[in-house]
């Protein structure tokens, strides 16, 4: 079941109260207190975010895909998608997206995932879960490699086959796109702007993204 449910923010970029480019293969973490809205902008087109979250009270407590797709009944999330924890606690509710469809079942690349994939010489090649893990490195211990969960790839085309299988395709994202997530507790965001060069769902050519924070 596909969504294209795109709704703009009338949020401006003046009024953010936080600014933040995240250049392609590198990685951000912030907590979010309950209220403050994350948005993720898309600067160049088609650059797959791969974002966790967390309660940030309760670490163990991470984004759960089943659950979130357990709630809306749909693989894809959109306006209105609630992303829950494993507990099924709600973490964010995305308020605004003018992308329209994202990903959370690719999952994020690894050293080990791009062998499968792809071949055996792109083993040391960077990739999403060490960025994931050198974030989470910098809150002493807070976060660990085992609170690591599927993720979301946000602006990401990863369609569904008749059989059941993920393909990744072109993206479906434009330059300036973007979603945006209304924090409902006090929530961590965890980002790895992808550095994958082996999927065309990027065109191969990673670029930048942009983070802003608002007050309620």
């Amino acid at each position: 079941m596909a969504v294209f449910n795109e709704v703009e923010s009338e949020r401006k970029v003046e009024d953010a109260i936080y600014d933040q480019v995240i250049l392609a293969g590198d990685g951000w973490m912030k907590e979010l207190e309950p209220g403050q809205v994350l948005r993720i902008v898309d600067m160049e087109g088609n650059q797959a975010a791969d974002t966790l979250f967390f309660d940030a009270e309760n670490p163990e407590d991470h984004y759960s895909a089943v659950a979130t797709i357990a709630g809306q009944s749909n693989i894809y999330l959109s306006t209105g998608s609630v992303l829950r924890a494993e507990s099924g606690k709600e973490l964010l509710k995305i308020v605004a997206d003018t992308c329209g469809r994202h990903d959370t079942l690719g999952g994020a690349c690894s050293a080990q995932s791009n062998t499968v994939r792809y071949s055996h010489d792109t083993l040391p090649m960077h990739n999403c879960r060490d960025t994931f893990m050198l974030q989470m490195a910098k809150f002493d211990g807070k976060y660990e490699k085992r609170d690591l969960a599927p993720n979301i790839n946000f602006f990401m085309n990863v369609p569904v086959t008749p059989e059941g299988g993920l393909t990744f395709e072109d993206g479906v994202s434009a330059p300036g796109r973007y979603v945006e997530m209304k924090s409902i507790c006090k929530t961590a965001a965890l980002i790895s702007n992808c550095p994958q060069l082996n999927n065309p769902c990027n065109a191969y050519n990673p670029t930048p993204v942009r983070v802003l924070i608002w007050e309620e």
